[in-house]
């Protein structure tokens, strides 16, 4: 959503319209928001607890605590295609639109095991990475050679992803990615 203010009002039916389209049930979404007034609005709160969706807020007087947009906000102003400044609302809807677009179902995310966030939530990651497997197989069987330690594996999805986990479940621990030493390595390790 695109807006020309923020309000209670607007997050309450972004929130809304966000949990019928995906068909969210209760007890099934937590929320993580900054502490801004739209979202400790009495008017989202109550919605929250009607949908049975938990709330998660930053910590107080810390900007960047909330690695998932901190890292979305980056990409956005990282491309090449950010603009200094947008002419109109109607510019910023329309690259805002294509950015969202690309961001979800083009760009190939290294903490999704390099999916699309699309992939992923729409239930194809593990045809994806099946599909993957049997290339770097058939790599394997062609040149097991340029394969001195095992035979290659897709990057694996992370089985959890919190920002603030529960008080019953252990400490996160951080997703170690590979580190490569040049192009070809890359290519053959992730296919």
């Amino acid at each position: 959503m695109l807006a020309h203010r923020q309000s209670q009002h607007l997050a309450e039916r972004l929130i809304r319209e966000a949990v019928l389209k995906q068909g969210i049930a209760r007890d099934q979404l937590t929320i993580h928001s900054d502490r801004g007034p739209s979202m400790r609005s009495q008017t989202v709160a109550q919605l929250l607890a009607r949908l049975g969706i938990t709330k998660s807020h930053s910590r107080p007087h810390v900007s960047a605590d909330n690695p998932f947009s901190e890292s979305q906000f980056k990409t956005l102003k990282y491309r090449p295609e950010f603009p200094d400044r947008l002419a109109s609302f109607e510019d910023g809807l329309d690259f805002c639109g294509k950015f969202v677009h690309w961001q979800n179902y083009e760009h190939h995310h290294w903490g999704l095991g390099l999916l699309t966030p699309a992939m992923v939530h729409f239930g194809q990651a593990d045809t994806m990475l099946a599909a993957r497997q049997a290339v770097l197989d058939a790599a394997h069987t062609a040149h097991p050679e340029r394969f001195v330690r095992k035979p290659p594996r897709p990057l694996a999805l992370p089985a959890e992803v919190w920002i603030n986990p529960p008080a019953d479940q252990p400490e996160p621990r951080m997703l170690q990615l590979p580190r490569y030493t040049n192009l070809e390595q890359q290519v053959s390790q992730t296919g």
